[in-house]
């Protein structure tokens, strides 16, 4: 990897670029608008204004928000369903949940609508044999209808096809013949697991997603390849991994999540570096706050993620909970008479009110505005009016100073952001006690510290560049693949000979498909993992394996043990069930050298104030100001501060201690935390 590797993400309000340089160790960095609907410009201007000459980089990995946008926001290729016959419903039945686990209301709009789901008899039974025979003349005719009705891309979603595909992939091939296009999805070649429902969803989602995702970067690579860039452009996949642009598209429904997924490859290659391979990630962006849990260096990847309600994306992903309390989430009293924090944003546009472009109402930005922990000689005549919304909004309603609402609304934003915390570690079984706060995106290191405190977390890692982490994870991430088989046999039934060439035939085809990629790499590894439950349960718990050929006792022992990690409790008298077998296939790329993202050159030998400000800290306290590309690298300090960088400010309450590792990383140790 001799030229510049570039890691490139999307995010909602900016997009993020960093370029390491490998042979000198120079890092380039660059922070722009993001450009909507079409975010290619914005890519194009990433790399115009880091100075970026495309013809001499090697390698561009880049994280898109454009899937993960088009489902939330609905916006989505018209698509159409060929089902059994009898289930064209299943989509819109689900799990008959509320959107309102204690409410009367709610409202559900399926992927695609009833009048684009259509059914042809077929039926295969749970063992894979034929119940009913494919109608072929129904598939095409169901496929000319769809066309007709002006579908771009069509689902093929067959009862139990996981038992036994042979009945979709004729459907596909019928349909193929009157198709206008290649944008067809065969539910099982995605997910090859039961539960119609789950699968069903994520086949919809992709095949919805899919031209959206192909247009986007097709038109990025041409671009690119017109400035210079003569390699092949990588995408992130929400499992953490990376795919070619060429192959992205196929699977499209895997980039859900591509951002936030990022972030966590960053966290786990700084954490590791560091010496800290146990971490609960903060990244606190404009609108919301993601969250998620990592365990001896290695990233949470679940293959049952909900991104909202009614919409299970059953492939692996990254497991991120989502809060929505960002920078730009806005404040209010309700009638009741109660403080509320988001989830409503102002997004950019407007934006908060000290942003100056037409907001009006109060945001968690105007509450650190107003406490100091932003520097107001910024923000000009928009800080004066940032003041006044307060008072009237929320101080006045309540009773309370401009500083008392101010800190009113941080602590509420506090409290739904060390609630998202809790859920991932909490209800996994583990202590935040015991973890590192790694906090990143452009707000969460000015909340870090007060997170840890209410957490009880005893330190916290800001890493060096907090507000272009997610970029850093597309260039620390290694290429992978993930695939899922079903079973679904009682232990005591399983055929072991079965179970192995299953886990044998998912790697060999990771190992291929990692091969087509021209890419340098150090080695390539394989993780095995069975996914299980009691008899009679429904939630499945995954079992990690130590090879590619299990027995069944060392497999029931692993599951007790899993089980009583997880939940406290032995069930010696009920029968495991095997229901999944996973396998991920992983290409390591060579380790990059994090030590260059603060410039060596800037560092003084000391620490330096370059001014003073008042900060509330429940009553204005004179801070000293520091900019951080000027600390030393053994920096040891004693807080309040505020730390001041390009792409964030860091807030030091009064007793914390500071360190910094050979990275650039801040180590914060916060009191009587534990």
């Amino acid at each position: 990897m001799a030229g510049l590797v570039a890691g490139v993400d999307v995010g909602g309000t900016f997009t993020d670029l960093v370029i390491f340089d490998p042979g000198t160790g120079k890092v380039s960095l660059a922070k722009v608008p993001t450009t909507l609907p079409n975010q290619a410009p914005g890519v194009l201007d990433a790399f115009q204004a880091a100075g970026a000459d495309l013809a001499a980089i090697d390698l561009i990995v880049h994280g898109t928000t454009t899937t993960t946008n088009a489902v939330l926001e609905r916006q989505l290729a018209k698509t159409g369903l060929i089902t059994t016959e009898g289930f064209r419903d299943v989509l819109e039945l689900g799990r008959r949940t509320r959107p309102q686990a204690y409410g009367m209301y709610g409202t559900f709009t399926p992927i695609i609508p009833r009048n684009l789901r259509l059914e042809v008899p077929e039926r295969m039974d749970a063992r894979g044999q034929i119940v009913t025979p494919l109608d072929e003349a129904a598939v095409e005719k169901a496929a000319l209808s769809l066309r007709e009705m002006g579908c771009e891309s069509l689902v093929i979603h067959f009862l139990h096809a996981y038992a036994n595909p042979d009945h979709e992939r004729r459907a596909a091939e019928i349909a193929a013949k009157v198709w206008p296009n290649d944008h067809i999805t065969m539910g099982h070649a995605l997910l090859s697991e039961s539960r119609e429902y789950e699968r069903g969803v994520t086949a919809a989602v992709n095949a919805s997603v899919q031209p959206l995702l192909e247009r986007y970067v097709a038109r990025l690579a041409d671009q690119l390849k017109a400035r210079g860039y003569a390699r092949d452009l990588l995408v992130m996949n929400g499992n953490g991994g990376m795919v070619s642009a060429g192959m992205v598209s196929k699977e499209a429904v895997k980039t859900v999540m591509s951002g936030p997924a990022s972030g966590v490859m960053a966290a786990v290659a700084t954490g590791r570096r560091a010496g800290l391979p146990d971490l609960l990630t903060y990244d606190m962006g404009g609108t919301s706050t993601d969250v998620a849990m990592i365990r001896g260096g290695r990233a949470p990847v679940s293959n049952e993620i909900e991104v909202e309600y009614a919409m299970p994306i059953h492939v692996p992903m990254v497991d991120v909970r989502t809060v929505g309390a960002g920078g730009g989430s806005i404040a209010r009293v309700d009638a009741g008479g109660m403080l509320r924090v988001g989830p409503e944003s102002a997004g950019s546009t407007p934006g908060p009110i000290c942003y100056g472009r037409g907001g009006t109402r109060v945001t968690i930005s105007d509450a650190n505005l107003i406490l100091g922990r932003l520097p107001a000689d910024r923000f000009g005549q928009a800080a004066e009016a940032a003041h006044a919304a307060m008072a009237e909004q929320i101080g006045r309603p309540l009773g309370l100073t401009t500083e008392q609402a101010a800190e009113a609304v941080l602590r509420i934003a506090n409290t739904h952001m060390a609630g998202a915390i809790r859920m991932v570690s909490i209800s996994m079984g583990a202590d935040p006690r015991d973890f590192a706060l790694f906090a990143f995106g452009g707000a969460g290191p000015l909340h870090a510290v007060s997170l840890a405190a209410e957490l009880a977390v005893p330190k916290v890692l800001i890493p060096a560049r907090p507000g272009i982490t997610n970029a850093l994870g597309c260039v620390v991430a290694d290429l992978r693949h993930d695939f899922v088989r079903t079973l679904n046999e009682p232990l005591d039934r399983v055929d072991f000979d079965t179970v192995h060439a299953i886990l044998a035939e998912q790697e060999a085809e990771g190992r291929r498909l990692i091969g087509q990629e021209k890419i340098a790499l150090t080695g390539i590894t394989a993780e095995y993992s069975a996914d299980m439950q009691f008899i009679g349960q429904t939630h499945l718990l995954r079992v990690p394996l130590p090879g590619p050929r299990p027995d069944r006792a060392d497999l029931q022992q692993r599951f007790e043990a899993a089980y009583h990690a997880r939940f406290r409790v032995d069930l010696p008298m009920i029968r495991a069930n095997l229901v999944n077998l996973t396998v991920s296939v992983i290409g390591t790329r060579p380790e990059m050298d994090l030590s260059a993202l603060i410039d060596p050159a800037g560092r003084k030998a000391a620490a330096q104030p370059q001014g003073y400000r008042r900060v509330w800290f429940g009553g204005w306290v004179e801070t000293p100001v520091y900019w951080r590309d000027h600390l030393p690298i053994d920096l040891a300090m004693t807080g309040p501060a505020v730390i001041e960088q390009m792409d964030t400010t860091i807030i030091i309450d009064p007793g914390c201690t500071v360190t910094s590792d050979a990275d650039g990383n801040l180590i914060i140790e916060v009191p009587h935390a534990g």
